[in-house]
Order: C-alpha cells, then structure tokens, then sequence
C-alpha cells in the first residue's frame, strides 16, 4: 500500500514535535469541543494554558467542562498558530489534539476568590497541519498533515520552544510595561519619566535585548544570562534577576 504523501511524517520527529509545542504554547485561537457537551464551546470562562505540553483548563465546579472531565468524555482541541508576524506562513498552521478531558484537582482564584477545578486534555492524538498558500487561478496546493508522536511531543526537551519564548515575550511587553520601565531605569539611570516605551525582544535561553525609547531616540541593551535557562522557571528566575523586574 502506498503512504499518503499528506499524512507522512517528517524524517525527524523531534523537530516535528518542537513546531508542534511551539503552537500550543503561543497559540493564535483555540477551540475545543467536547462529545456531548456543545455548550463548552462558547463558555467564555474558559482560558487554555500550556502546561509543559499538557493542554490545561481552570474552569467553575458547575461548567460544562467540570462536568464532562467528570465523565472522562472524549475532547477536541484546534489551534491555530500565533507564530511570527501577521500573514507570515507560521500562521498558516494548525495543532489538533485529540484525548480525553481529566480533572486534575482544584485552585482557587486570587481574583474572585473562588474556587475553580483543574481540567486537562489526556492526549491520544496529535496532528499538524500545514495549509498551502493560495496557488494562481482555481488550483490550490493540498494541505500537509504530519502525524506528532506523543512521546516526542511530551519531552521535556521542548519545554523552552519557540513560541513559549515568544509568547513570553507578548506577554512582558503587553502586562508589564510598568516593571519594564522600572527596570531600564535602575539599568541606565534613566529618569521614568524620560522613558517612552519599553519592550524585550529575541529572547532565547541564553539572553535578551531590552529596547526602549527616550527623549534622545530608540535604545536597546543585549543582556546575557550567567547560563542558558534549562527550565521555564530558571528563565523566569533570570529574567526577573537580570532586569531587576517583577515580571511573572
């Protein structure tokens, strides 16, 4: 029988994963549907994180979704690339994961104070699509759908993917402007007031540059770690040290 050239894998399947997990952790969109519950779909309490490849939900002991990992129903989550740029080809690709939904405990809410139950996606299927760009006049090109293997998927190895790295990046810049400044403030010894703007960029496990704007122009300083970062939280942990910053 002849392979489906659509559905074969790629020779490596690290790096097939690592682009994988890289979409989990800086997703464009996500969408979840769940067998038997068509309400979760549009309960807006719903808030996905990737936890070292393991989709997770916190969600109402009373919603839809509590009550379906209560039943262990089968579950499918699509998300869509928040890689790059705008209308660059890394958004033109799509992460499918398909499993069983699990309560995974409790936690309660800082913000409301109330508690909220712990939901995750036991995987059982992975599959990455790449869709073809619009090719002239009527034809277009057929998708690429390559088949992840979960035990690549779920190493540690990726932890650290690109688009965790971005999208810690988004995140610094967009919630933590205030501690930013700060922080090139007792960097520089440049007045707050004088600052206009601050944002990271190209951060890797090895380093970061900080970019800013003041009276007299852009800016920017390359800071390098002592070490490369090993783990999300040795990341956070250098990141908050070097830039004397209260980013989470």
């Amino acid at each position: 029988m002849t392979a489906d050239p659509t559905t074969r894998p790629l020779l490596d399947p690290a790096e097939l994963a690592a682009e994988a997990r890289s979409i989990l952790a800086c997703p464009g969109s996500v969408s979840l549907v769940v067998d038997g519950h068509p309400s979760v779909l549009g309960d807006d309490a719903l808030g996905m994180q990737d936890v070292y490849g393991t989709p997770t939900f916190s969600c109402p002991p009373d919603s839809e979704l509590a009550v379906a990992a209560a039943h262990h129903r089968s579950a499918l989550i699509t998300v869509e690339s928040g890689l790059g740029h705008p209308g660059s080809e890394e958004r033109a690709m799509t992460l499918t994961l398909a499993g069983r939904v699990e309560t995974r405990g409790v936690e309660d809410c800082a913000c409301c104070a109330e508690t909220r139950h712990v939901v995750v996606l036991e995987l059982n299927f992975a599959l990455l699509t790449r869709h073809a760009a619009p090719a002239a006049g009527d034809e277009r090109e057929p998708d690429q759908q390559l088949r992840v293997p979960l035990a690549h998927f779920r190493s540690p190895a990726h932890h650290l993917n690109r688009g965790y790295l971005q999208h810690s990046v988004e995140h610094a810049n967009s919630c933590h402007q205030e501690e930013l400044r700060r922080a090139v403030s007792t960097t520089t010894g440049t007045p707050m007031g004088r600052l206009l703007g601050v944002a990271l960029a190209d951060l890797s496990p090895s380093g970061v540059q900080v970019r800013w704007i003041d009276a007299e122009g852009a800016r920017h300083l390359d800071v390098t770690f002592p070490r490369a970062a090993r783990t999300t939280a040795e990341l956070g942990e250098m990141l908050r040290r070097e830039l004397h910053a209260g980013i989470c």
